[in-house]
Parts: structure tokens; C-alpha cells; sequence
């Protein structure tokens, strides 16, 4: 039996103005912001639904639910930083993490690096199993449109040998 595990992440949020644009836990300059109940990370959530779900530990909305206000607006580079509190507590270790965003605009290629950073950081986990991609919708559907944006991630997870 192996100790490997996969898990797949995915979320997405709306756009909207009056809100900060945070994408892979930094401010990204741009005219709107996601709509949610934390800092709506949609790139972070995706990567922490992809790491509980491998674990088979539910999903951020189990574990940081959007009606408790001791979430709204947080970091979450915070919540991701309490995931992997959580993986470790639970005997995994992240191996690696691959996530790519859904977004026609803004263009986030000179971001890339300082998100595979921030994500790595968090996990604890060199910035080498870490990687973060960016594609558009060719102006298809919601993301496409403007309206929003959404991320997959993928997650590779190891037991921990005691």
C-alpha cells in the first residue's frame, strides 16, 4: 500500500469593485477584487481544497465556514498556513503542489515567482515543488467575460512515517 496521495482544488469567485485583488496571497494592482468572505483568494483556496481533499479532510468550508467572523476578511495565506498545521497534525507531508488560475485580466506572469513563494512558504515545503500557471478562456464564459475568476490545483501528499 503506498503512502501517496492526490487531491484536486476548486474554486472560484466573483469580481467586483470596491475590494483588493489578492492572488496567490499577494495585492495584484487592478480596478476590481474577488467578492467573498476572506481576503477570497481564489488561487489559495483552490490549493487548500487540493490539500485537505488528498487528505481526506473535508474542505476550507468545513474547516473555515463563511458565516463565522473570526474569517471574514482574513489572510488566506493565514488559512493556508493553518492547513498545513493541520496535514502535519493529521501525519502528511506536502510534496508537491501544482495550480493554475482561470483569469482574461489582469496578466499575472511577473507575479508568478512571489506566489510560488508565498504558497511554498506557507506549506513549509521548497519553492521548487511549487508551481503556478495562468491562462485565460480566450474571452469565454464567466472568466472569459470579465466576471470573474476561478483556479484548479492539484496537490501530491506523503504519510508521514512515525
Amino acid at each position: 500500500m503506498t503512502n501517496l496521495r492526490i487531491g484536486h482544488g476548486y474554486d472560484v469567485h466573483r469580481l467586483t469593485p470596491g475590494r483588493k485583488l489578492i492572488l496567490g496571497g499577494m495585492e495584484i494592482p487592478w480596478e476590481m477584487g474577488l467578492d467573498g468572505h476572506s481576503d477570497a483568494d481564489v488561487l489559495l483556496h483552490a490549493v487548500m481544497d487540493a490539500l485537505l481533499g488528498a487528505a481526506a479532510l473535508g474542505d476550507i468550508g468545513k474547516l473555515f465556514p463563511d458565516q463565522d467572523d473570526a474569517f471574514l476578511n482574513i489572510s488566506s495565506v493565514l488559512l493556508l498556513k493553518r492547513v498545513s498545521g493541520v496535514m502535519a497534525q493529521n501525519g502528511w507531508q506536502v510534496v508537491n503542489v501544482d495550480a493554475t488560475l482561470i483569469a482574461q485580466r489582469p496578466k499575472v506572469g511577473t507575479y508568478r515567482d512571489a506566489m510560488r513563494k508565498n504558497i511554498a512558504d506557507a506549506l513549509g515545503i521548497d519553492v521548487s515543488r511549487v508551481s503556478v500557471k495562468a491562462t485565460t478562456e480566450e474571452y469565454l464564459g464567466f472568466t472569459g467575460d470579465g466576471s470573474g475568476m476561478a483556479a484548479h490545483a492539484v496537490a501530491l501528499i506523503e504519510k508521514i512515517e512515525a
